[in-house]
């Protein structure tokens, strides 16, 4: 547990220290974002390379808290130094590829091969798939191939989901801050140190570059950030489908573990679920750029960005406390009621208007 608590604030502390540096430096050479385009939010010439501090205080501080010590079988280290390989090969490519796009730009056609190529490592050589869905929809053990596909579709979705999410101040930081606590949660009480110790860190920089990062935002995670929180929160919520549920403390031990999955990135996966499906609809590209976001109709309604932030955050604790309230029902009612939840929030988020005072 002491490692945990350390990992949190090292990643913090490490984010809390060098943004202002990176700020600096980044309007020095011009790695900002040009407003002008139809989609911006802001006026102001902003850096887009934040993601470059929060991937560099998740690796420092994992890399030096990870529990590797002689108490541990050698069976357990072998398979934390396969899983760790995977992860940080994985996480290296997408931080590339979310710089250059940050810097001068990637297509999407891009993108889409360089997360193609990363699921290969992880799916395929990494073997991070969904292999059980724990009775819901019928479902238990599936097969091998449409475990593949199934694994690629959500891992490509949340990668996507965090990129799409960041376009107000602050938002795409505190999803993934509040997911990677439920996560650091659940896997605390699983006993699961180093998904714990993982999901902690990814919790601490976050809170760290939230400073930075909240409205009115002195820098933006831009593509390098947003693609690490998608890939780390993706194989947390494959890592947490996997595991065996049965040692948790009642009620949750009645929970199936994908609709703890499914909970906690509610607000990323609606949002980019509706998105592409509105855009299919239109004939669109589902990468293409648009204003019909969740956030951007909640700016239509007289939110700020500060408001939007806390009413999303808001909606994600309710999403979990009907998971946890539903705990006890048949798996697929329980899905049912998650899924009107959802839907009935998102409906009230983006219709409710605010009153001008």
């Amino acid at each position: 547990m002491k490692e945990i608590i350390i990992g949190f604030f090292t990643a913090f502390i490490v984010v809390i220290v060098t943004t202002p540096s990176l700020i600096k430096v980044a309007k020095l050479k011009q790695l900002v974002d040009i407003p002008g385009e139809a989609r911006k939010l802001h006026s102001r010439r902003v850096p887009t390379i934040g993601g470059i501090i929060i991937f560099a205080a998740i690796l420092f501080a994992f890399s030096l808290w990870l529990p590797m010590g002689t108490n541990l079988a050698f069976e357990d280290l072998l398979e934390r130094s396969i899983d760790l390989k995977y992860l940080t090969s994985s996480l290296i490519i997408l931080f590339f590829i979310g710089v250059k796009d940050d810097i001068i730009g990637v297509s999407p056609m891009k993108k889409l091969l360089a997360l193609i190529f990363v699921g290969f490592i992880l799916v395929i050589m990494g073997d991070f798939r969904i292999g059980n869905f724990d009775g819901l929809l019928g479902l238990y053990e599936i097969p091998y191939w449409a475990s593949v596909l199934l694994s690629f579709f959500v891992y490509i979705v949340i990668v996507n989901a965090f990129n799409l999410i960041d376009g107000v101040d602050g938002l795409a930081a505190s999803q993934g801050l509040v997911i990677s606590l439920f996560f650091a949660i659940w896997f605390y009480l699983l006993g699961n140190q180093t998904l714990m110790l993982l999901s902690a860190i990814l919790a601490g920089s976050l809170l760290g570059f939230l400073f930075f990062n909240f409205s009115p935002a002195k820098i933006f995670m831009g593509d390098s950030g947003s693609m690490t929180i998608g890939v780390i929160l993706s194989l947390l919520a494959i890592w947490l489908i996997n595991k065996d549920n049965s040692e948790m403390p009642f009620p949750l031990d009645q929970i199936r573990t994908p609709l703890v999955a499914m909970a906690l990135l509610a607000y990323p996966l609606t949002d980019t679920l509706r998105i592409f499906t509105i855009r299919a609809f239109q004939g669109k590209s589902p990468f293409a750029a648009d204003k019909n976001h969740i956030h951007h109709k909640m700016l239509l309604n007289g939110f700020t960005h500060t408001q939007i932030v806390l009413l999303v955050s808001v909606y994600s604790v309710l999403i979990v406390t009907t998971l946890v309230l539903t705990s006890g029902l048949e798996p697929n009612l329980s899905l049912a009621i998650l899924l009107a939840t959802d839907f009935l929030l998102i409906f009230l988020l983006m219709k409710i208007k605010r009153k001008h005072a």
